[in-house]
């Protein structure tokens, strides 16, 4: 029954999954009584967080955990004080691009006004669309994008590797302007332009905007791995979201 009601409570946390497993360690059984519980695991695979964000796998195994035994007799988990998880998120490189067609993410590409930006566009804002993600070894990334101009659109391209600031935050750190794909004529521009878009990036990816309900993210290690890109970390668990 409590690996049931653990199941449907974290599938409330993905606006869809493929398949969410649970796991319940308690040795003895008896202790499930007081309310100890040994460990939780999940296994996640094909997720998808406010609904444009894959998550190919997701997993966590947590420490010891103490619950209100009452609260899974009425279909829900109640956690008795927060708990700490080792988890790992696998994301492919297929997601990735499609979170840059989410509208959360355009929205901040778009209509960019800021000074660096405009003094290139004759004062006009700036938006940077079609962005395309390489992964490559050494997590390293190959960006492709366009940038709307007023009078018309110049292409962008870089190899950038990604850090972590504060375990929480991407960076796109020692970007790099590649000129093969951009037409000669206008690569004086376009290498300003791809600078000034690795900088924006910089400013997006924080794991504290992606807020699962209760839970939150850390990041100890990021590898690319062929077309995958794979976060291990810890997750603070403060509470178990609401069955329905």
């Amino acid at each position: 029954m409590l690996n049931t009601v653990a199941s449907q409570s974290i599938r409330h946390l993905f606006t869809e999954s493929e398949s969410v497993e649970v796991v319940i360690r308690c040795h003895p059984s008896s202790k499930l009584l007081q309310g100890s519980i040994d460990n939780f695991k999940m296994n996640g695979r094909n997720l998808v967080i406010r609904r444009d964000f894959w998550v190919e796998e997701m997993s966590f195994e947590t420490d010891a955990v103490a619950i209100d035994f009452g609260s899974v007799l009425s279909g829900n988990i109640r956690l008795r004080q927060p708990t700490q998880a080792v988890a790992c998120v696998v994301l492919s490189e297929a997601g990735i691009n499609h979170a840059f067609t989410a509208e959360l993410v355009r929205q901040r590409l778009h209509n960019i006004d800021n000074p660096e930006l405009t003094k290139l566009s004759g004062g006009e804002p700036v938006s940077f669309s079609d962005v395309n993600v390489q992964l490559l070894p050494e997590n390293r990334l190959k960006i492709f994008a366009k940038t709307e101009l007023p009078n018309g659109s110049i292409p962008i391209s870089l190899v950038t590797t990604l850090g972590v600031e504060r375990r929480r935050r991407l960076l796109f750190q020692n970007p790099q302007f590649e000129p093969d794909v951009v037409p000669e004529a206008v690569r004086g521009i376009s290498e300003l332009l791809t600078m000034a878009f690795a900088e924006i990036l910089n400013t997006m990816v924080d794991l504290d905007r992606f807020d699962l309900d209760g839970i939150l993210m850390r990041i100890n290690r990021l590898e690319t791995q062929g077309k995958r890109l794979v976060f291990s970390g810890y997750a603070q668990i403060e509470r178990f979201p609401r069955n329905g």
